[in-house]
Protein backbone atom coordinates (compact mmCIF):
# COMPACT_ATOMS: atom_id res chain seq x y z
CA UNK A 1 0.00 0.00 0.00
CA UNK A 2 3.41 2.33 -0.17
CA UNK A 3 2.09 5.65 -1.68
CA UNK A 4 3.10 7.20 -5.16
CA UNK A 5 2.71 10.69 -4.78
CA UNK A 6 2.64 13.03 -1.84
CA UNK A 7 0.78 16.30 -1.19
CA UNK A 8 2.14 17.93 1.90
CA UNK A 9 -0.03 19.72 4.58
CA UNK A 10 -0.11 20.93 8.02
CA UNK A 11 -1.67 20.19 10.94
CA UNK A 12 -1.78 21.45 14.56
CA UNK A 13 0.70 19.15 16.33
CA UNK A 14 -0.62 16.95 18.66
CA UNK A 15 -4.12 17.88 16.77
CA UNK A 16 -7.02 17.07 19.43
CA UNK A 17 -9.39 15.11 17.21
CA UNK A 18 -10.21 11.97 18.89
CA UNK A 19 -10.10 8.55 16.67
CA UNK A 20 -13.14 8.03 17.54
CA UNK A 21 -14.81 10.63 16.83
CA UNK A 22 -13.16 11.16 13.46
CA UNK A 23 -14.47 7.15 12.68
CA UNK A 24 -18.02 8.66 13.75
CA UNK A 25 -17.97 11.80 11.57
CA UNK A 26 -16.42 9.69 8.45
CA UNK A 27 -19.12 7.15 8.66
CA UNK A 28 -21.45 10.25 8.60
CA UNK A 29 -20.15 11.05 4.82
CA UNK A 30 -19.16 8.10 3.79
CA UNK A 31 -19.85 7.54 0.25
CA UNK A 32 -23.37 7.02 -1.62
CA UNK A 33 -23.94 5.44 -4.83
CA UNK A 34 -24.55 8.73 -7.79
CA UNK A 35 -28.12 9.43 -7.79
CA UNK A 36 -30.08 9.37 -11.64
CA UNK A 37 -29.34 12.78 -12.17
CA UNK A 38 -25.54 13.09 -10.93
CA UNK A 39 -22.42 12.93 -12.57
CA UNK A 40 -20.37 12.00 -9.49
CA UNK A 41 -20.82 11.51 -5.89
CA UNK A 42 -18.24 11.64 -2.91
CA UNK A 43 -17.91 10.17 0.58
CA UNK A 44 -15.16 8.17 2.47
CA UNK A 45 -14.83 4.35 2.28
CA UNK A 46 -12.58 2.18 3.94
CA UNK A 47 -8.67 2.21 3.14
CA UNK A 48 -8.98 -1.58 3.51
CA UNK A 49 -12.29 -2.67 2.17
CA UNK A 50 -14.04 -3.59 5.42
CA UNK A 51 -16.20 -0.95 7.75
CA UNK A 52 -13.95 0.89 9.03
CA UNK A 53 -13.05 4.35 7.66
CA UNK A 54 -10.06 5.37 9.90
CA UNK A 55 -7.72 2.92 10.22
CA UNK A 56 -5.06 2.86 12.50
CA UNK A 57 -1.40 1.26 12.98
CA UNK A 58 0.31 2.99 16.13
CA UNK A 59 -0.39 6.66 16.14
CA UNK A 60 -0.32 6.61 11.99
CA UNK A 61 -4.03 7.02 10.86
CA UNK A 62 -5.69 6.11 7.03
CA UNK A 63 -8.48 7.22 5.28
CA UNK A 64 -9.46 6.80 1.88
CA UNK A 65 -11.94 9.64 -0.38
CA UNK A 66 -14.04 7.71 -2.98
CA UNK A 67 -15.60 9.05 -5.66
CA UNK A 68 -18.31 7.82 -7.88
CA UNK A 69 -18.90 8.88 -11.31
CA UNK A 70 -20.72 8.63 -14.83
CA UNK A 71 -18.91 8.23 -17.91
CA UNK A 72 -20.96 10.33 -20.00
CA UNK A 73 -18.29 11.48 -22.40
CA UNK A 74 -19.20 15.30 -23.67
CA UNK A 75 -18.58 13.35 -27.19
CA UNK A 76 -21.69 11.46 -26.97
CA UNK A 77 -24.05 14.30 -25.79
CA UNK A 78 -22.98 16.24 -28.73
CA UNK A 79 -23.42 13.83 -31.14
CA UNK A 80 -26.74 12.44 -30.28
CA UNK A 81 -27.64 16.50 -29.74
CA UNK A 82 -26.77 16.91 -33.44
CA UNK A 83 -28.84 13.72 -34.55
CA UNK A 84 -31.63 15.34 -33.00
CA UNK A 85 -30.92 19.11 -33.85
CA UNK A 86 -30.83 17.72 -38.07
CA UNK A 87 -34.49 15.63 -37.87
CA UNK A 88 -36.00 19.01 -35.98
CA UNK A 89 -34.10 20.72 -38.73
CA UNK A 90 -35.59 19.19 -41.70
CA UNK A 91 -39.35 19.13 -39.93
CA UNK A 92 -38.87 23.09 -39.28
CA UNK A 93 -37.40 23.83 -42.08
CA UNK A 94 -34.62 25.73 -40.37
CA UNK A 95 -31.95 25.37 -38.28
CA UNK A 96 -31.62 25.44 -34.27
CA UNK A 97 -30.11 28.34 -32.69
CA UNK A 98 -27.49 28.58 -29.83
CA UNK A 99 -30.01 28.30 -27.20
CA UNK A 100 -32.15 26.15 -28.18
CA UNK A 101 -29.23 23.54 -29.04
CA UNK A 102 -28.01 24.52 -25.60
CA UNK A 103 -31.23 22.84 -24.13
CA UNK A 104 -31.42 19.88 -26.34
CA UNK A 105 -28.02 18.98 -24.89
CA UNK A 106 -29.49 19.44 -21.66
CA UNK A 107 -32.20 17.51 -22.10
CA UNK A 108 -29.80 14.57 -24.01
CA UNK A 109 -27.72 14.89 -20.45
CA UNK A 110 -30.68 14.33 -18.38
CA UNK A 111 -31.46 11.27 -20.43
CA UNK A 112 -28.43 9.50 -20.78
CA UNK A 113 -27.19 9.92 -17.29
CA UNK A 114 -29.34 7.33 -15.82
CA UNK A 115 -28.61 4.58 -18.19
CA UNK A 116 -24.76 5.55 -18.33
CA UNK A 117 -22.16 3.33 -16.39
CA UNK A 118 -20.20 4.21 -13.17
CA UNK A 119 -16.90 4.31 -12.25
CA UNK A 120 -15.13 4.12 -8.51
CA UNK A 121 -11.43 5.51 -7.28
CA UNK A 122 -10.38 6.87 -4.25
CA UNK A 123 -7.73 8.69 -2.87
CA UNK A 124 -5.58 7.75 0.08
CA UNK A 125 -4.16 10.18 2.46
CA UNK A 126 -2.35 9.54 5.49
CA UNK A 127 -2.36 11.76 8.75
CA UNK A 128 -0.18 11.71 11.77
CA UNK A 129 -2.15 13.83 14.35
CA UNK A 130 1.23 13.71 16.91
CA UNK A 131 3.72 15.35 14.90
CA UNK A 132 1.37 17.22 12.47
CA UNK A 133 1.06 15.94 9.36
CA UNK A 134 -1.27 15.81 6.73
CA UNK A 135 -0.05 13.73 3.20
CA UNK A 136 -2.33 12.82 -0.05
CA UNK A 137 -1.93 10.29 -2.14
CA UNK A 138 -2.05 12.51 -5.09
CA UNK A 139 -0.81 13.36 -8.64
CA UNK A 140 -2.14 16.75 -8.25
CA UNK A 141 -3.00 19.52 -6.29
CA UNK A 142 -6.41 19.78 -7.55
CA UNK A 143 -6.77 15.98 -6.44
CA UNK A 144 -5.76 16.52 -2.94
CA UNK A 145 -7.59 19.65 -2.36
CA UNK A 146 -10.44 17.64 -2.98
CA UNK A 147 -9.82 15.46 0.02
CA UNK A 148 -9.49 18.58 1.99
CA UNK A 149 -12.86 19.98 0.60
CA UNK A 150 -14.15 16.55 2.19
CA UNK A 151 -12.72 16.79 5.51
CA UNK A 152 -13.72 20.22 5.91
CA UNK A 153 -17.08 19.52 5.33
CA UNK A 154 -17.34 16.44 7.64
CA UNK A 155 -15.19 18.04 10.15
CA UNK A 156 -16.71 21.99 10.04
CA UNK A 157 -13.33 22.84 11.72
CA UNK A 158 -10.11 21.35 9.77
CA UNK A 159 -7.36 23.26 10.67
CA UNK A 160 -4.95 22.27 7.97
CA UNK A 161 -2.40 24.75 6.77
CA UNK A 162 -0.06 24.92 3.60
CA UNK A 163 3.28 23.54 3.88
CA UNK A 164 5.61 26.50 4.13
CA UNK A 165 9.32 26.34 4.38
CA UNK A 166 12.12 29.38 4.65
CA UNK A 167 13.30 28.46 0.65
CA UNK A 168 11.28 27.70 -2.05
CA UNK A 169 12.17 24.57 -3.21
CA UNK A 170 13.06 25.51 -6.83
CA UNK A 171 15.97 27.99 -4.99
CA UNK A 172 17.13 25.08 -3.16
CA UNK A 173 17.11 22.50 -6.23
CA UNK A 174 19.14 25.32 -7.85
CA UNK A 175 21.70 25.11 -5.49
CA UNK A 176 21.82 21.59 -4.78
CA UNK A 177 22.51 21.12 -8.75
CA UNK A 178 25.55 23.71 -8.52
CA UNK A 179 27.19 22.42 -4.87
CA UNK A 180 25.97 19.21 -4.74
CA UNK A 181 22.87 17.60 -2.31
CA UNK A 182 22.23 18.16 1.41
CA UNK A 183 23.22 15.86 4.02
CA UNK A 184 21.14 12.53 4.18
CA UNK A 185 20.61 12.88 0.33
CA UNK A 186 21.88 12.30 -3.49
CA UNK A 187 21.21 13.90 -6.72
CA UNK A 188 19.68 11.36 -9.24
CA UNK A 189 19.78 11.54 -13.17
CA UNK A 190 15.70 13.40 -14.25
CA UNK A 191 16.06 16.82 -13.99
CA UNK A 192 13.54 19.37 -15.73
CA UNK A 193 14.70 23.33 -15.72
CA UNK A 194 11.89 26.42 -17.37
CA UNK A 195 13.37 29.88 -18.08
CA UNK A 196 10.96 32.17 -16.02
CA UNK A 197 10.63 34.71 -19.35
CA UNK A 198 7.36 34.14 -21.09
CA UNK A 199 8.35 31.64 -23.68
CA UNK A 200 8.91 28.88 -20.56
CA UNK A 201 11.21 27.22 -22.35
CA UNK A 202 11.72 23.72 -20.90
CA UNK A 203 14.91 21.45 -21.01
CA UNK A 204 14.10 17.56 -19.73
CA UNK A 205 16.99 15.34 -18.58
CA UNK A 206 15.92 11.20 -18.02
CA UNK A 207 18.63 9.18 -16.70
CA UNK A 208 21.51 11.88 -17.63
CA UNK A 209 23.93 12.92 -15.09
CA UNK A 210 23.73 16.23 -13.72
CA UNK A 211 26.27 17.26 -12.31
CA UNK A 212 28.58 18.43 -15.62
CA UNK A 213 28.86 22.22 -16.93
CA UNK A 214 25.78 21.69 -19.22
CA UNK A 215 23.59 21.92 -16.23
CA UNK A 216 25.10 24.97 -14.60
CA UNK A 217 25.10 26.96 -17.66
CA UNK A 218 21.66 26.94 -17.96
CA UNK A 219 21.00 27.46 -14.47
CA UNK A 220 23.52 30.64 -15.18
CA UNK A 221 21.04 30.97 -18.28
CA UNK A 222 18.39 31.74 -16.16
CA UNK A 223 16.46 28.70 -16.18
CA UNK A 224 15.39 27.35 -12.61
CA UNK A 225 14.10 24.00 -11.21
CA UNK A 226 10.68 22.54 -11.46
CA UNK A 227 11.62 18.94 -10.55
CA UNK A 228 14.87 17.31 -8.92
CA UNK A 229 15.32 13.61 -8.53
CA UNK A 230 16.59 12.72 -5.10
CA UNK A 231 17.30 9.35 -2.95
CA UNK A 232 17.30 9.92 0.27
CA UNK A 233 19.45 7.81 2.76
CA UNK A 234 19.61 4.76 -0.20
CA UNK A 235 15.89 4.61 1.13
CA UNK A 236 13.85 6.24 -0.59
CA UNK A 237 13.80 7.83 -4.28
CA UNK A 238 11.68 10.84 -5.31
CA UNK A 239 11.20 13.68 -7.57
CA UNK A 240 10.95 17.20 -5.64
CA UNK A 241 9.05 19.19 -7.51
CA UNK A 242 8.84 23.37 -6.95
CA UNK A 243 5.43 22.89 -5.43
CA UNK A 244 6.84 20.75 -3.04
CA UNK A 245 5.07 18.04 -4.27
CA UNK A 246 6.89 14.50 -3.92
CA UNK A 247 6.05 12.24 -6.79
CA UNK A 248 7.22 9.03 -8.36
CA UNK A 249 7.92 7.73 -4.48
CA UNK A 250 10.12 4.48 -4.78
CA UNK A 251 10.82 2.63 -1.16
CA UNK A 252 13.74 0.59 -2.27
CA UNK A 253 15.07 -2.79 -2.04
CA UNK A 254 16.87 -2.34 1.67
CA UNK A 255 13.46 -0.88 2.64
CA UNK A 256 11.38 -3.78 1.71
CA UNK A 257 13.39 -6.21 2.78
CA UNK A 258 12.71 -4.84 6.23
CA UNK A 259 9.00 -6.19 5.31
CA UNK A 260 10.06 -10.03 5.93
CA UNK A 261 7.65 -12.55 4.60
CA UNK A 262 3.86 -11.83 6.21
CA UNK A 263 1.51 -14.04 4.73
CA UNK A 264 -1.72 -12.79 6.23
CA UNK A 265 -2.75 -9.79 4.13
CA UNK A 266 -3.78 -7.54 6.58
CA UNK A 267 -0.48 -7.86 8.67
CA UNK A 268 1.07 -6.98 5.29
CA UNK A 269 -0.85 -4.15 4.73
CA UNK A 270 -0.15 -3.00 8.00
CA UNK A 271 3.72 -3.98 7.84
CA UNK A 272 3.90 -1.65 4.71
CA UNK A 273 1.83 1.12 6.17
CA UNK A 274 4.29 1.67 9.45
CA UNK A 275 7.30 1.45 7.36
CA UNK A 276 6.39 4.08 4.72
CA UNK A 277 5.25 6.36 7.65
CA UNK A 278 8.06 5.52 9.70
CA UNK A 279 10.47 6.50 6.56
CA UNK A 280 8.10 9.69 6.38
CA UNK A 281 9.20 10.09 9.59
CA UNK A 282 12.64 11.01 8.64
CA UNK A 283 12.69 11.64 5.78
CA UNK A 284 10.41 14.89 6.09
CA UNK A 285 12.13 16.50 8.79
CA UNK A 286 15.06 16.35 6.71
CA UNK A 287 13.68 17.71 4.00
CA UNK A 288 12.34 20.32 5.86
CA UNK A 289 16.02 21.50 7.30
CA UNK A 290 17.33 20.66 3.71
CA UNK A 291 14.64 24.24 3.08
CA UNK A 292 15.83 26.00 5.52
CA UNK A 293 12.95 25.43 8.12
CA UNK A 294 9.73 26.07 8.89
CA UNK A 295 8.62 29.97 8.45
CA UNK A 296 7.32 30.81 12.01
Amino acid sequence: MFFNNLQLYRLPAGWGMSPELLEERLSARSLQPCGSQDMESRGWVSPRDNDVLLHMVGQQWLIALGMESRLLPASVVRQEAEDRAAVLAERQGYRLGRGRMRELREQVTQELLPRAFTRRHRTLAWIDPVNGWLGIDAPSTARAEGIIECMVQTLDDFPVTLLRPVRSAGSAMADWLIGGAPAGFTVDQDCELRSVNEEKTTVRYTHHPLDGSEIKNHLAAGKTPVRLALTFNDRVSFVLTDKLELKRLAFLDVVREELGSEDDDEALFNAEFALMTGEFARLLPALLDALGGEQG
